[in-house]
């Protein structure tokens, strides 16, 4: 940890992020990972959803 950090952060800490390719490799990497949980969690909710709807039809 470093002196005086308070707040944790799933970044490195230790970049320099004034250069360009830093900045861009992590800002994809991470838009990347959000979009593949947001279709996972989308799948999930709607399985769900799906599953509820069969059963109140009486669907087995």
């Amino acid at each position: 940890m470093l002196h005086g950090e308070t707040v944790h952060s799933p970044l490195p800490q230790d970049l320099p992020w004034w250069q360009p390719d830093h900045f861009v490799f992590f800002s994809v990497l991470y838009l990347v990972l959000f979009i593949i949980a947001s279709g996972m969690g989308y799948c999930v909710v709607k399985a769900f959803l799906d599953t509820r709807k069969a059963e109140a039809h009486g669907h087995h």
